[in-house]
Formats: structure tokens, C-alpha cells, sequence
């Protein structure tokens, strides 16, 4: 028997959500591959002729004695291994293993006719030609005669694999070059005239709208990995990840603020600026919306730190942790990235402080009357998300349900659309209930629901994304929550797992 809490999403339309949409597939194509983009940023920050350890083999410098020169395998990496990583991520995610194959392939095409990284072509062509390669298997699905499936399948995903590499080489490398040139250029000019700061008036808001993965994952993060591999670092990978502003706004209301808000905010700052859960500090901004200034002030001012010490990071930084953040900081980069996160925090603080401090009798009488503006702000915030916030739901009230089941449990999975954050906390969490319970020989892991194999004797999921883990295993016990960090529900399933081994 199965049982779970409903799981009814109510989907809102408009520009706002098609770009959330967008921005959540951009995301599910790089976030899974950020393991990669970190061991190229170590690589890169150890063994390049600038790194803490030059070693010209590694870092494709120098030659050889018979004069060859080094190829390393700093830039064979961020050439070939990161976009067909992408590519082939984007592709599995339209159509499975096959789409991911083609998708990878026809991405060859690109990188080999573009001469710079070219993630902005993975991001395309990867989904494009497993979208197409599943619109052609259709065709012939169910005409092919017993015993040439195996055939047809493999030579016709050969052949278009062949076609759309040819055409990403000739058609669409010219066009994705010039135009990655162009916004390189334009960044360029921006920061150059130290105007760059100016990004955070888009980057700020867009991150409590959730808009921030379509501008991170699609623009961000493919053109800081090109201006890193020609100089070694980017800002850019600065520009969205600081976790400054939010901590200074948390700070604010731990000294500031009133209720709950106030008695919150400190355990918030952990989770933001320790885990670089960002997403913590966003129904703290939508309580009083003003405060977008403070957190616009923040930025703009570590991003104008950044500019003026020439700082940046050799790679992506997620998640958004100060201790991320460090890890690949550029050797020559340190005093400034470090007074970036200092001094965006500080004027974040200020002007939150003083906005604080001007509402404050007000937030004490509406306090007095019986109003949770932090957990209105937290409803507000889903609906601007198009789900219940995992991070945030332990503002809200949870409703409860029994769990019970047949199935003996030895597999449980935390699944969510990364497989990572808020599910890994989550299973952090119910792994440390089980072992101070005494139960072992139970396997606890976060998987993203695309990856669910069948296997699963007990899925754990956020309430919104039950059905479509039951569209993937719907023979498991499904346990739907709002707070991957602290349900009760942990503790039913605690007991369901003793009593089973205890039987």
C-alpha cells in the first residue's frame, strides 16, 4: 500500500514562468555537472604557468625537449570534456540515453567550428537534436520488421548524429561565435568603463524572482568559463554568487528585525552563507519588498570591489557558500574577493538597518495583531516560484500524513529536479535520525526524479513533485513533505524502518 500527501501544483502563466521553466532546464543541464567544472577550476588554479603549482604538462604550457609543446589538460577540458558533458546532460534530459548520444555527437560539430568554448552551443544543440532524434523515432515506430530494430535504431541516431554535427560545424559555430564574442565584448566594455556594478539592479531582483538560473546558467556561466580560460579567471561567476548581500540583510534582521523574522534570521545566515543556500533569505526581502534596495546596494558594491582589484574566481561556484567560493578563488584574487563578500555584507546591513529601524513600530503593532508577515512573504514566494519552497517551508504549517507500507524498505531516495541542495539536506538528515536510532543496512540518497530507476522502495519528494515521481516508480512508498530539512514525517519513517527490522 502506498500512501502520500496530495501533490496539486497550481501553474501560473505569463513571461515570468516560461522563463523560470526555461531556467530550471538551463540549470538541470549544468547544475549536475558542476563536480566537473570544480575539478577543472582546481586543475586550473593549481597547474597553470600563474597557479599555485605550474606544472607544464598539466597546465598546457611550455613544450617538450624535443620541442613539442604541451597540451595539458586544462584546455582539452573546458573544450571538449565540460560542453559535450552539457550537451549530452541536456540531450538525456529530452530523450534519454539515445538523445544524450546524439546530442553529444552533433555538439562536435560546434566546438570543433567555434575556437572558444563553446557552452552556449552545448546548451542549444544538445536538447535540439535529441528533440529532433525523438520526433524521427517516431516515424518508424512499430514499422520495422523483427530482428532489424537493433539496425535501423543505430544507424539512423548515426546518421543524424552525422547531419546535425555537420551542420552545427558549418551553420551554427559562425553564428554562436559571433554572438558569444558580442556579449564577451559587451561585458568587456562594461567592466572596463566600471560599470559592471550595474548588473545587480537585474541580478538581485531576478534572484528573489527566481529568474536568476535562466541569467546564470544561460549567459553567467558560459561566458565566465570563456573569459577563464583566456585569462584564468571571471567575474562573472562573482556577479550572482556573492554570498554577501544576503548575509548582510540576515544580520540586519537578527539585530533588527521582530518576531519571528528576527528569531530566524540567525540559523538563516547559516544555511545562506555557510551552505550558499541563497533561497533562505528571499521571503525575508518579499516581507517588505523595499528592502531590494539593500540587497541591490550590496551587490553593486561587491561587484564594484571585484572590478577595482581586477578579482575573480577560476570557476563556477555552486553552491553560492563562501566556503565554494574560496575553493576557486583566483591566486591573485583573495583580498579582493574576500573585501567583496565584507563590504557588499556591510553596506547590505546598513541599508536594511535603516529601513528596519524607520518600520519598526509599525512591524511591532502588526506583530501585536497577530500577523506572520515572514510567512506570508514565504506563501507570496511560492507563488512566485510556481512551487512550495523546500528551504523555506518551515515558515508555513505543515499538514501531516500517516505513512504506512507493505514493501520492505532497505532503499530510500530523496528525489528533486537537481538531485541536489535542499533533497541532499534531506537526506543528511534522515541518514543522522536512522544512526542515532541504531538502524543500519538502510541506504539513504538524493537522486534528481529523472534518474529514479525503479529500484526505489521509498521515495521521498516535495509535495509538488510527488506525481511526477510516481510516473517514474509507481510501485514505491511515496512520502511527499514541504520541509526537506524538517518534517515529522522523518520520524514516522524512522519508525516504519525500526519496526520493520524489528519484525
Amino acid at each position: 500500500m502506498t500512501t502520500a500527501s496530495p501533490a496539486t501544483t497550481t501553474q501560473k502563466g505569463g513571461a515570468r514562468v516560461r522563463i523560470q521553466r526555461f531556467g530550471a532546464f538551463l540549470s538541470g543541464m549544468v547544475m549536475p555537472n558542476i563536480p566537473a567544472f570544480i575539478a577543472w577550476g582546481l586543475i586550473t588554479a593549481l597547474f597553470i604557468e600563474t597557479g599555485w603549482i605550474p606544472v607544464p604538462q598539466l597546465g598546457g604550457f611550455g613544450e617538450a625537449a624535443d620541442g613539442t609543446p604541451y597540451t595539458g589538460i586544462v584546455g582539452p577540458m573546458i573544450t571538449y570534456l565540460l560542453p559535450l558533458l552539457i550537451a549530452y546532460t541536456g540531450g538525456r534530459m529530452v530523450y534519454d540515453v539515445r538523445g544524450g548520444v546524439v546530442g553529444a555527437a552533433a555538439t562536435m560539430g560546434v566546438i570543433a567550428g567555434s575556437n572558444a568554448p563553446m557552452f552556449l552551443g552545448a546548451l542549444i544543440v544538445g536538447p535540439l537534436a535529441a528533440l529532433i532524434m525523438k520526433k524521427l523515432d517516431r516515424l518508424w515506430d512499430g514499422k520495422i520488421r523483427a530482428g532489424f530494430e537493433m539496425l535501423v535504431n543505430n544507424f539512423s541516431a548515426g546518421i543524424l548524429a552525422m547531419l546535425l554535427a555537420l551542420v552545427a560545424f558549418f551553420g551554427l559555430a559562425p553564428l554562436l561565435s559571433a554572438f558569444s564574442n558580442a556579449l564577451g565584448g559587451a561585458v568587456g566594455w562594461l567592466t572596463e568603463n566600471r560599470l559592471l556594478p550595474l548588473a545587480s539592479i537585474v541580478i538581485e531582483p531576478a534572484k528573489v524572482l527566481f529568474l536568476n538560473n535562466a541569467i546564470n546558467q544561460g549567459v553567467l556561466t558560459p561566458l565566465g568559463a570563456a573569459q577563464s580560460a583566456d585569462t584564468g579567471k571571471s567575474i562573472l561567476f562573482l556577479l550572482e554568487a556573492n554570498p554577501g548581500p544576503g548575509l548582510g540583510l540576515l544580520l540586519a534582521f537578527t539585530v533588527f528585525g521582530v518576531g519571528v523574522s528576527r528569531a530566524t534570521a540567525p540559523g538563516a545566515i547559516i544555511i545562506q552563507f555557510l551552505g550558499g543556500i541563497h533561497e533562505i533569505y528571499f521571503p525575508y526581502v518579499l516581507s517588505k519588498p523595499i528592502l531590494l534596495l539593500a540587497v541591490i546596494c550590496g551587490g553593486a558594491t561587491g561587484v564594484f570591489t571585484n572590478v577595482l582589484f581586477g578579482s575573480g574566481l577560476v570557476s563556477v561556484a555552486s553552491p553560492g557558500s563562501i566556503f565554494a567560493i574560496l575553493a576557486v578563488t583566483a591566486r591573485d584574487s583573495y583580498l579582493g574577493v574576500i573585501l567583496s563578500v565584507i563590504l557588499s555584507a556591510a553596506v547590505s546591513f546598513i541599508v536594511a538597518a535603516v529601513i528596519l529601524r524607520a518600520s519598526r513600530s509599525r512591524d511591532l503593532e502588526a506583530e501585536a495583531a497577530g500577523t506572520n508577515a515572514l510567512a506570508d512573504a514565504a506563501a507570496r514566494m511560492d507563488d512566485l516560484k510556481g512551487k512550495k519552497s523546500s528551504v523555506t517551508a518551515a515558515l508555513r504549517q505543515e499538514q501531516g500524513t500517516n505513512t504506512a507500507t507493505e514493501v520492505r524498505i532497505d532503499n530510500i531516495v530523496f528525489a528533486c529536479d537537481a538531485g541536489m541542495g535542499s533533497s541532499a539536506m534531506g537526506a543528511s538528515v534522515l541518514r543522522n535520525k536512522l544512526k542515532k536510532a541504531g538502524v543500519e543496512g538502510v541506504t539513504v540518497v538524493n537522486k534528481s526524479i529523472a534518474n529514479l530507476d525503479g529500484h526505489e522502495d521509498l521515495i521521498i519528494t516535495h509535495k509538488d513533485l510527488t506525481d511526477r515521481a510516481r510516473q517514474k516508480n509507481d510501485h514505491a512508498t511515496h512520502v511527499s513533505v514541504d520541509n526537506f530539512m524538517n518534517s515529522p514525517k522523518y520520524d514516522e519513517v524512522v519508525g516504519l524502518v525500526q519496526s520493520q527490522k524489528d519484525a
